[in-house]
């Protein structure tokens, strides 16, 4: 049972973000700390990823745990358990979708859990700048 009325669970869901979240500002200001330019929520064949830097066709997801399905049996959904399974299984499945696209196409896709980026955003940083300098140095063998 819901301990929340209608309109109380309403309004919660209405402030939940698919953009500018809290875990994506934190990385990208990280990244522009370092010096690392990219585009916010820049189409990208059929999908739109986070951050996109194009110079090096590299696509990232920050992907909060809830909605993309990891550990779903932590988090305590008492209604409509049905859809929201249904929910975060369809976002899965799309997540896997828009990765294989992105990579026959070219692009490297990065996926950051929430934990991990609030963690270990250093390592994250890292991990995007491994990729500038891989793409880099597969340019400059050409």
């Amino acid at each position: 049972m819901d301990k929340l009325t209608k309109e109380q669970r309403h309004k919660n869901m209405q402030a939940i973000r698919s953009r500018d979240t809290k875990i994506e500002i934190l990385l990208r200001k990280a990244l522009w700390h370092e010096g690392i330019r990219y585009c916010k929520n820049y189409k990208v064949c059929s999908c739109h990823p986070d951050i996109v830097i194009t110079k090096y066709k590299i696509a990232v997801f920050c992907d909060g745990e809830f909605w993309h399905g990891k550990s779903l049996e932590r988090y305590d959904v008492t209604t409509n358990v049905k859809y929201w399974h249904e929910k975060i299984r369809r976002n899965v499945e799309r997540d896997l979708e828009n990765t294989i696209e992105l990579r026959d196409n070219g692009w490297i896709v990065l996926r950051f859990w929430e934990t991990e980026i609030k963690k270990h955003l250093a390592d994250c940083v890292a991990e995007v700048q491994r990729c500038i300098d891989a793409r880099r140095s597969a340019v400059k063998r050409k």
